[in-house]
């Protein structure tokens, strides 16, 4: 047998072998290609608030954040963000030692994996998940372990004696999400309090992704599990502006914990950005310290946004699960006769002029993601309106 050589050796690491283009690329350049409405991606097709914008700008002129900020991010954010959890939450931090100032949550979930994970560690994530999940813990070496949410009652719920089997002596940390992307789940105090209970049990690390906090509905209550009790010195809790405050582009994420996981993430993100984002920092911090009625009048316009398509996909016939949280809709394509949603997402453009994303990309189990698709609604209400009117012709 002829050895492997650095030229028949596959060029991409074979940790990333299995993931290629993500569905995001390919779907967003569907919609271009034939002028599809893109409720696909993730981002507003709005800028956030004006004065947070101006900010930005005041930053960039009086030259504030021009060159290397901080490396653990500029003072008035971090500042602001311990202000911000101590006033939702009750959640005391030192500015100095607890938090870090990420490029976005996404480069947060890496760092914080590739900081805790060993070769060989189990990272229990719940399915479907956020895509860069399985890419970062592919990254650092360990093995996901999904434990899936299963639709119940116009809902997708967890089964917490699914969650407490698939612990075992390699388990190492658990990757929560809530709100969830891509259902729209809001995990219950009593969910979350079984899940601190299952972590002080078993000595278990929990990263968790927090970045739709600001977008529950229907009198859902986000709790930061950092909040219950053991939690907080075994939680890593990522925030993101992006999502709160709709200026997706200026990727400025942060993670909040105890000082040595801070710094064991920390050690972890120098060698990825190092730093980023530096003006931008500055105007999220005033973002931060908007008043609270901000964030009311935020999460009503998404609450009538996320009706107004709802209501026009139920409509069109598909099977609706009306999220708590985010400011994404799942659905499932069965009643309207397909059950391949990587078919129906690929035909949905040229058919109706639509652009959506099979939710089977979310699951290692691609059987049990199969009939759902998924559709963002954080788009102006006369483009909603628009795509629910060419859904009609399905």
């Amino acid at each position: 047998m002829t050895p492997m050589t650095s030229r028949t050796r596959p060029l991409l690491n074979r940790r990333l072998a299995e993931f290629g283009t993500t569905i995001f690329a390919e779907m967003s350049a569907l919609a271009v290609s034939t002028g599809a409405i893109n409720l696909g991606q993730g981002f507003p097709d709005t800028d956030g608030p004006e004065q947070v914008r101006e900010a930005a700008v005041r930053a960039l002129r009086d030259g504030r954040g021009n060159q290397y900020p901080p490396g653990p991010g500029v003072p008035e954010l971090r500042s602001a963000i311990v202000e911000h959890q101590k006033r939702r939450y009750g959640i005391g931090l030192d500015a100095d030692r607890e938090v870090l100032v990420t490029a976005g949550a996404t480069e947060a979930i890496a760092a914080s994996l590739l900081a805790l994970v060993e070769p060989g560690d189990e990272v229990i994530a719940f399915e479907p998940y956020y895509d860069s999940y399985a890419a970062s813990i592919a990254l650092a070496g360990g093995t996901r372990v999904p434990v899936t949410l299963r639709p119940h009652e116009g809902s997708f719920r967890l089964d917490l004696d699914e969650l407490r089997a698939a612990v075992t002596p390699r388990t190492r940390l658990l990757l929560i999400n809530t709100p969830h992307n891509p259902t729209g789940t809001v995990l219950t105090r009593a969910e979350l309090t079984a899940i601190a209970e299952l972590a002080v049990e078993r000595d278990l690390l929990v990263v968790t992704d927090e970045v739709y906090e600001h977008l529950t509905y229907d009198g859902a209550e986000h709790i930061p599990l950092a909040t219950l009790p053991g939690m907080r010195e075994r939680t890593v809790t990522i925030g993101s502006a992006g999502k709160t405050f709709s200026f997706t582009g200026w990727k400025v994420g942060w993670v909040t914990s105890s000082p040595e996981l801070v710094t064991a993430v920390r050690s972890a993100k120098q060698f990825l950005t190092y730093v980023s984002a530096g003006p931008f920092q500055y105007a999220v911090a005033e973002a931060l310290a908007l008043p609270d009625s901000y964030f009311s009048d935020f999460r009503a316009d998404m609450t009538a946004k996320r009706d107004l398509l709802a209501a026009g996909l139920a409509d069109a016939g598909f099977g609706v699960f009306r999220p708590q949280g985010t400011y994404f809709v799942t659905t499932d394509i069965r009643p309207l006769g397909f059950d391949d949603g990587f078919a129906f997402c690929r035909a949905l453009p040229e058919r109706c002029g639509v652009v959506a994303i099979p939710n089977a990309v979310f699951y290692d189990d691609r059987e049990a993601g199969a009939p759902f698709v998924r559709f963002a609604f954080c788009k102006r209400e006369a483009v909603l309106a628009d795509a629910v009117g060419r859904l009609k012709s399905l």
